[in-house]
């Protein structure tokens, strides 16, 4: 099923969605010091373009205090906007029946779109229906 629910947020969407990600991932490597923030646009290109499946977690310990200040930063700078962004492509998405696991979907990524840094994005195990966390 996660398969189906994949492809289905290829083609309405996911895709767009990662070479978005993919394109502030490289603008980011370009300016050397924004690189660690390329690096988390990188991991979030592969979760928008695979999201079914997948969940996001805390690295609890091993996150540092580097990776809260540049959190801080990321929120002022594009985590509240990506946030937004998330919520007004989800809502058109909870419109249909087939659109409501992509909206949960798009709703999901929030938490990694405003704070990457210090977290992971780790394979689920017989989930059968996309959970927001």
């Amino acid at each position: 099923m996660n398969a189906i629910l994949n492809v289905i947020w290829l083609i309405f969407g996911g895709i767009w969605l990662a070479l978005g990600y993919v394109l502030a991932g490289v603008i980011c490597c370009l300016l050397i010091v924004t690189i660690p923030f390329g690096i988390a646009s990188f991991r979030i290109a592969a979760y928008a373009i695979w999201p079914f499946g997948r969940t996001i977690v805390d690295r609890g310990g091993r996150a540092s205090t580097l990776s809260t200040l540049g959190n801080v930063i990321w929120i002022v700078v594009a985590g509240i906007w990506l946030a937004i962004g998330h919520v007004l492509t989800a809502i058109p998405m909870f419109l249909s029946i087939i659109g409501i696991p992509l909206g949960i979907a798009n709703l999901k990524m929030i938490p990694v779109s405003l704070t990457p840094l210090g977290k992971e994005i780790v394979e689920t195990r017989g989930t059968r229906v996309p959970q927001l966390r």
